[in-house]
């Protein structure tokens, strides 16, 4: 790995120096002062509501040896007692920081791996950094610290890492523009367009070209999308003469493919050509969106030639990033907790999921898909379609637009005994605390801020 020094940051920032030694190597870099480490770099960022540059002087006291800060008059400062660390002012820190990691990725040539989509980003980036690990040493986005401050702290965590895998998320137009810039990506992932954000771009239509700004900071790269998905699956027919695209699915004819799909309550199994061979892959967490996930990092896998064995340990030991797809069995109960967000394309493959538990009681407690802005009704009648077409026994809501799941569900022909509406979130819990009995098997979903998450946890606290 090549370390860089203040002076470089003087250049590439067109920084000020206000005291300390230009040939000092910053190795290490962080924002938060109750997080800072001896020798770090604090680069102090300002938001809408908070403003890390007035703690400078905080970060240095606790072991930082170098702050990068913006609008501080050193003139009425007294820098006497830390005149053995460096200061470096510039105009805009934010601005400093994309410079930086863009430095960084610039002078360390290594694979960079990016990922964006609808919905799934965190739980590929997790299966994809899986398969990649067992032949390199591996840097992934840590959570889902996907934006324009978590990817460029991403990319300054880079040590001897061999390959790094980025996540990249968006809410508007022009911001993974932003990120493909910074990591100049090698090969680009687009794992599904859906309807997240949508109020926010108007259309379908409109966040496909949102995602293919992962492209803008890429110089020929590999393309992998998911061919399955009708969007994505026009673009490459549109595209694939003349750009390298490669494509994964289940249902429409793709380069990776799973073949013979066997859909279990604790995972899958499936057949794909490997390098040439015809393998049998166990995924070992359950619904098709994680075999697609699979099958994206078998892509991967391929382009950065890891052999067959080696992608399969990886996707046979993967791991997700923690409140995706949480499942807990307590006696006799079963608790899908997948609510730390939702859209309406995660929701189907959630209820998809459910389904498979066809001996049993299936009840989903659903709450607001937001971002929707005008689509809210619709998605939201779209989800109670699916709610009765996958053949949930009990459906509990709450929120505003929830409503329209309910009412649409009705609609479908569910009977009403078994659907049940709350305007406080907290009546959700009395009732299943006095009806759930063993052999249930409960599904939590909705967009994290309906902190439905919290609500299945403590649900599981009540019958442990």
């Amino acid at each position: 790995m090549k370390n860089i020094t203040v002076e470089e940051i003087l250049k590439i920032t067109s920084g000020e120096l206000i005291i300390g030694d230009k040939k000092l190597i910053c190795e290490n870099f962080s924002k938060d002062t109750r997080q800072i480490k001896e020798n770090d770099t604090y680069i102090g960022i300002k938001g809408e509501n908070f403003d890390g540059n007035i703690f400078w002087r905080e970060a240095l006291e606790k072991g930082a040896k170098c702050v990068i800060i913006q609008n501080i008059d050193f003139s009425k400062e007294k820098l006497n007692d830390i005149s053995n660390k460096t200061i470096i002012k510039v105009e805009n820190t934010l601005n400093a920081l994309y410079k930086i990691a863009a430095y960084k990725r610039k002078i360390n040539n290594i694979p960079v791996v990016a990922i964006t989509g609808s919905v799934g980003k965190t739980s590929t980036k997790d299966m994809i950094a899986s398969v990649v690990s067992q032949k390199y040493k591996t840097l992934k986005t840590i959570g889902n610290n996907n934006n324009n401050i978590g990817l460029p702290f991403t990319i300054l965590r880079l040590k001897d890492e061999e390959v790094m895998i980025l996540e990249m998320g968006m809410n508007h137009f022009g911001e993974i523009s932003l990120l493909s810039k910074i990591a100049k990506p090698n090969i680009c992932v687009i794992t599904n367009i859906g309807t997240s954000h949508i109020g926010n771009l108007g259309s379908r239509e409109n966040i496909l070209k949102a995602k293919l700004e992962i492209l803008d900071g890429a110089e020929k790269p590999t393309i992998i999308i998911n061919n399955d998905n009708d969007l994505l699956h026009k673009w490459y027919v549109e595209n694939k003469e003349n750009k390298n695209i490669i494509t994964f699915g289940i249902e429409n004819e793709s380069d990776i493919m799973a073949k013979q799909l066997e859909l279990h309550h604790n995972g899958s199994e499936y057949k794909c050509n490997i390098n040439g061979k015809n393998v049998n892959v166990k995924v070992p967490i359950a619904g098709e969106h994680f075999v697609l996930n699979a099958l994206c990092a078998t892509t991967v896998g391929k382009v950065l030639n890891i052999d067959e064995n080696k992608i399969l340990d990886g996707i046979a030991s993967v791991e997700l990033t923690k409140k995706r797809m949480d499942i807990t069995e307590k006696n006799g109960i079963t608790i899908i907790n997948d609510a730390y967000n939702a859209s309406l394309e995660s929701i189907k493959a959630s209820l998809k999921y459910l389904q498979t538990f066809k001996n049993n009681r299936k009840i989903a407690i659903l709450g607001d898909i937001l971002e929707l802005g005008n689509y809210s009704e619709d998605l939201h009648r779209k989800v109670g379609m699916e709610v009765v077409k996958e053949g949930v026994d009990i459906l509990i809501c709450y929120g505003k637009a929830s409503k329209y799941i309910v009412e649409q569900a009705k609609k479908e022909g569910m009977k009403e005994k078994n659907i049940y509406y709350f305007s406080e979130k907290e009546e959700i819990l009395e009732l299943l605390k006095k009806e759930i009995k063993r052999g249930d098997v409960l599904l939590f979903k909705a967009s994290n801020a309906m902190k439905f998450f919290d609500l299945a946890t403590e649900l599981v606290e009540y019958i442990s």
